[in-house]
């Protein structure tokens, strides 16, 4: 049974919107080896569609060599989407949801071969409720976004 791992970004007053934040090379870094190391990523609506803006390096690269690392590794994990608007991803790698989130956890859990990881606040609170998480790492950037 693999872990399920919450990582998330946030300020030292709590703040997780990805605006207030700006990631460093280390940062970008850390979440690529993660994502290249993780089976899955579970989304909420909000939090994907703000990943999307990712997509943008595929077709337009940075200057910055750790920003097109991560746009290619969120690219290539698969994503499963919680979502009750969208009808489709848009994305060839994500997915919607075809079970609650605890469920569809459950089944990962004994059947991935590497960890799953939770990107979004919101799927952070609703495995809380279940101890389903496994291990946290928060990223907390030193500066007051609230």
């Amino acid at each position: 049974m693999k872990k399920v791992i919450a990582a998330i970004n946030m300020t030292l007053d709590g703040v997780f919107d990805h605006t207030a934040i700006q990631p460093d090379e280390e940062v970008h870094q850390h979440y690529t080896d993660l994502l290249k190391d993780s089976e899955v990523i579970l989304y909420g609506r909000i939090t994907f569609e703000l990943m999307k803006y990712w997509q943008t390096f595929l077709k337009d690269p940075s200057e910055e060599k750790s920003m097109n690392d991560f746009a290619i590794a969120i690219d290539q994990i698969p994503k499963i989407v919680f979502s009750n608007k969208l009808k489709d991803t848009d994305w060839d790698t994500a997915r919607l949801a075809t079970q609650d989130i605890e469920k569809e956890v459950l089944v990962l859990k004994e059947s991935s071969e590497k960890d799953i990881l939770l990107g979004s606040r919101s799927m952070i609170n609703q495995l809380m409720k279940w101890d389903l998480i496994d291990e946290y790492q928060f990223c907390v950037h030193p500066l007051i976004a609230g």
